[in-house]
């Protein structure tokens, strides 16, 4: 293994134009400006660049003081506000090591994610937290190829071989549906989002409490959302206020659909509370100044955030004497007055 290794550092630029059978400025236009080079053209070189284990190695080794002390966070949308403060955690962790943090926004699309795994190892990056989301196990697995140190933020199972960092969804779920079913609710909307293991724990609590309850599993239906988005919540809004039996509450699978129901209710005229109650996920901030404040599940992202990095400084700093772990933090239910009143019906 050692010589694969020194082999793969020995690994050159002109090495990859020759097997990709492109020009070194083909290569190069590839590392620091793709969009100048072709489609398949690109992907052809990135195909060679990750097999033959190329490293660029040219910046680092001029900026070898800054970029040993950087850690890289990978979050799939800095859009929201979730992972805006995870980001945050994660940098109060690089601050307390006296590190600095690079901020990737992650992306379906292999190649992008490819081109940014090149630049964390052409410089040298100390390692990453990566966050869970939809391509989480192919981003994982090009970081193991590369031997970048990484920690899992946001999965609540053990990652074989890693660090992670996740919260009890399951619990959240839970406790999201308890609440609706103690303040009264018999007839309860779960809008869900895609098919990420977040979203599918958060509908097994919702499940496990209407069981527990001693109710009628139809008592809880699930509609489907493509986006945990503001839009599509609004969507879903709609199609609740379109059923033949509408529900008295609804629990989305996170803030952002829920701020689109309550959208949908505000325009129909619809009042919250008392027409239909409304659970979130997240308790992101936006959670406290809608219209209606929002009850939700608070998931600490900051806090995620800073065990992810902490737990990366350690693994980086001990090397081998690291033993990897998995934590599990809790959610919060947090009550507002979307959901205060008892159903009028």
């Amino acid at each position: 293994m050692d010589h694969e290794n020194a082999a793969r550092r020995r690994v050159g630029i002109k090495d990859v134009a020759r097997e990709a059978d492109v020009s070194l400025g083909t290569v190069s236009n590839v590392l620091n400006r793709p969009e100048l080079v072709a489609g398949p053209t690109r992907a052809r070189v990135l195909a060679v660049i990750d097999s033959l284990g190329y490293v660029r190695t040219e910046g680092a080794r001029q900026l070898h003081g800054w970029a040993a002390r950087v850690l890289a966070v990978v979050v799939p949308d800095l859009a929201h506000p979730f992972f805006t403060a995870l980001a945050v955690g994660v940098e109060q962790a690089a601050r307390e090591a006296d590190l600095g943090v690079m901020v990737c926004i992650g992306t379906r699309d292999p190649e992008e994610e490819a081109r940014y795994l090149s630049l964390i190892t052409s410089h040298r990056i100390r390692g990453a937290v990566l966050t869970s989301g939809e391509a989480v196990g192919r981003t994982v697995a090009a970081f193991r190829r590369k031997a970048v140190p990484f920690v899992v933020a946001d999965q609540c199972g053990p990652q074989p071989g890693a660090c992670s960092v996740g919260i009890d969804d399951v619990a959240g779920g839970h406790a999201a549906v308890r609440h609706l079913i103690d303040q009264g609710h018999r007839s309860i909307a779960y809008v869900s989002g895609p098919d990420l293991q977040q979203v599918r724990d958060r509908r097994r609590g919702a499940v496990n409490a209407v069981t527990q309850a001693g109710l009628q599993p139809t008592a809880l239906r699930e509609l489907a959302c493509a986006d945990l988005t503001v839009g599509a919540g609004k969507d879903a809004g709609h199609r609740i206020l379109g059923l033949p039996h509408r529900p008295s509450a609804v629990f989305c699978a996170n803030d952002l659909l829920a701020l689109g129901v309550l959208q949908a209710l505000y325009e129909a005229e619809l009042k919250v509370p008392e027409d239909l109650a409304v659970v979130g996920y997240d308790d992101i901030e936006f959670a406290t100044s809608a219209v209606v404040p929002l009850t939700s599940v608070r998931r600490p992202a900051v806090a995620m955030g800073r065990r992810a990095g902490r737990l990366l400084v350690e693994e980086t700093t001990r090397g081998a004497g690291h033993e990897h772990a998995h934590v599990v933090l809790q959610p919060e239910l947090v009550v507002r007055r979307s959901t205060l009143a008892a159903p009028a019906r």
